[in-house]
């Protein structure tokens, strides 16, 4: 228009349009999903195998210790399994990405005419919605572990999972659209996801860590979202007896809140995004 502003029914039909083109990729995502079910069954047969094979066998040197019981230590790995359960489906995006990348497959969808930040948008829900069903599986698994099912605590719970998978599937988009090859996509993925979950205070309390690995758990993303998952399940009261195992999260003297731990995740995955969002807008 003559003043420079955008007529609403040309808004409108864009924003359909960029709608429309998340909700196809996501789609497309989504399908992948329901097709590869050997992927997904294996995928969910490891975290539980992690959950109630290696996490007994932990467990018992905890015992072992005076740290806690068995059970104790089951109950306090639940939520880091709830992590890792989601991990497998996040890399797959940053596979997909590259893998597409190769084949010429991505060349097609960039040529669309909408944004490219949106497509990678809907690559990114698609993984998120895949992780956080594979997590929910595992959260049906809480009775097991001593968890108490409690609708609210389990909505939230779902939540937060959904918004871990949103991050790591970022995460590993961010590091998809800077390689260029499969196999360097899957070994840098693998030395980056393993520190962030072995810092995370996933699998043993942060405590338990030397001063200066202590500090870089607390750089860590997973290690906030890890953590308000364990509140809100109930867990840190639940273990409030084995000091080791009860032990918060905090910087210092400042105990940080779920609320704000989550948005410290939540920060982290927007620039993360953003950053994966401009690279990709640069593919050709």
């Amino acid at each position: 228009m003559a003043d420079g502003t955008v007529p609403r029914a040309a808004y409108s039909s864009g924003l359909a349009a960029e709608l429309g083109a998340a909700r196809m990729v996501w789609r497309r995502e989504m399908l992948h999903f329901l097709r590869d079910r050997v992927g997904t069954l294996v995928s969910l047969m490891e975290s539980l195998m992690f959950l109630f094979i290696l996490g007994i066998g932990l467990g018992g040197l905890f015992a072992a210790s005076g740290a806690g019981s068995t059970s104790d230590y089951l109950t306090f790995l639940f939520p880091g399994v709830l992590v890792m359960a989601a991990q497998p489906a996040a890399m797959s995006v940053g596979a997909s990405i590259v893998w597409e990348r190769e084949d010429g497959f991505l060349r097609e969808m960039l040529v669309a005419p909408v944004s490219r930040s949106t497509l990678l948008i809907g690559k990114c829900l698609g993984g998120m919605t895949v992780a956080t069903c594979h997590g929910v599986v595992i959260l049906a698994s809480a009775g097991l572990l001593h968890v108490a099912y409690r609708p609210a605590a389990f909505a939230m719970l779902a939540a937060e999972l959904a918004l871990t998978s949103f991050a790591l599937t970022v995460l590993a988009a961010a590091v998809a659209v800077f390689v260029r090859r499969p196999r360097t996509l899957t070994t840098v993925l693998s030395v980056l996801m393993a520190p962030l979950t072995f810092l995370s205070g996933a699998m043993f309390p942060i405590s338990a860590l030397p001063g200066w690995l202590a500090w870089l758990s607390r750089l860590d993303p997973l290690t906030y979202a890890v953590d308000a998952m364990r509140h809100t399940a109930g867990i840190d009261r639940l273990l409030r007896g084995p000091a080791m195992l009860s032990e918060p999260v905090s910087w210092g003297d400042l105990r940080l809140s779920p609320p704000a731990e989550l948005a410290v995740v939540t920060a982290l995955t927007v620039i993360t995004l953003v950053v994966a969002a401009r690279r990709f807008s640069q593919l050709g």
